[in-house]
């Protein structure tokens, strides 16, 4: 594993985050450093997979990055004829997930695409799995994707949603902010690799609140919308059509 040390020194011209090729060649050292609880929500993810997925269905992992979810999905599928379809706009993301998804032998199928979410037709889903990616999507955009999904989703389908989360509480918001870092201080991370990352996030990632989420899916239809992971201003949630 590759260790991030991409904003190690000071960056005369910080310009905004994006998933090129140094971001996609150390992202599984960044994100378990990055985000609490990453490797139990990807292992639920799989759990989820083989409660949910049914017989000659598709799951879909949009914004798939290097494959982690995609595999863990794969890896715990009994049902027959379903195909695993990841998408992620990041070439490079998407040139490694498709060697970590060949390296595997499985009878389930995956097909990974290179394109914009909001570009992909989703039917005939049993699973969409949006692991932190709603949030780099511009808010006005979230609702549309959202409701497409849904339309996609065969009756009991199931939405994993795992996003960064704000909180209207300014204070709640403030101390989960501290703890995120200290978590990542605590992971190695200095002073100017915190600092440095936040600013180039800031006109990328715009977090929503808990209830935001909530709201949006039970008024899209989703029968049962619930938070089931949290760790600071990190969680996932399933929406269960």
């Amino acid at each position: 594993m590759n260790k991030d040390t991409i904003f190690s020194t000071p960056i005369e011209k910080l310009g905004d985050f994006t998933f090129d090729e140094n971001v996609a060649e150390v992202f599984p050292d960044m994100i378990q450093r990055s985000v609490p609880g990453y490797s139990n929500i990807i292992t639920a993810i799989g759990m989820l997979a083989n409660r949910f997925v049914t017989a000659n269905s598709h799951v879909y992992d949009l914004g798939c990055s290097r494959g982690a979810a995609t595999l863990s999905a794969r890896r715990n599928i009994q049902q027959p004829n379903v195909k695993i379809i990841g998408v992620d706009n990041s070439q490079p993301m998407v040139e490694r997930c498709r060697q970590h998804i060949n390296a595997y032998h499985s009878d389930v199928p995956v097909e990974i695409l290179c394109d914009d979410i909001r570009h992909v037709k989703i039917e005939n889903a049993s699973m969409v799995i949006l692991n932190f990616t709603l949030q780099f999507l511009p808010p006005e955009d979230r609702q549309i994707l959202l409701e497409k999904i849904y339309q996609g989703l065969n009756p009991n389908g199931v939405l994993v949603l795992s996003e960064k989360f704000r909180f209207e509480d300014g204070k709640i918001d403030e101390l989960l902010i501290d703890l995120h870092h200290q978590f990542k201080r605590a992971n190695g991370y200095s002073e100017l690799e915190v600092s440095q990352k936040r600013t180039a996030l800031e006109n990328v990632m715009r977090p929503d609140a808990v209830n935001t989420h909530k709201v949006r899916l039970i008024n899209i239809g989703f029968s049962h919308v619930e938070l089931w992971f949290q760790c600071f201003n990190f969680g996932s949630m399933v929406a269960v059509k």
